[in-house]
């Protein structure tokens, strides 16, 4: 992995991140907002259920995708 390798936002994991996780906390933020997590494969479902409980995860996208812009959550 290179230093410009994303990385899973799991506290204390250094795996490569898979997936974005897009969310936003609606008593912060405006709407269109997207804050982001990133996830490897072990750590998605962990921290996607850590966000949804709080209503606050709004997408699950690969990096990929989000990355080429193909996600429709994505801020411009």
């Amino acid at each position: 992995m290179s230093d410009e390798t994303p990385i899973c936002s799991a506290k204390g994991c250094r795996a490569e991140a898979v997936w974005v996780l897009a969310w936003n906390n609606p008593k912060i933020h405006t709407p269109e907002r997207r804050k982001t997590w990133l996830a490897c494969e072990e750590h998605r479902e962990h921290l996607s259920q850590f966000l949804g409980v709080r209503g606050f995860l709004k997408d699950v996208v690969l990096l990929k995708e989000w990355e080429s812009g193909d996600s429709p959550s994505r801020d411009s």
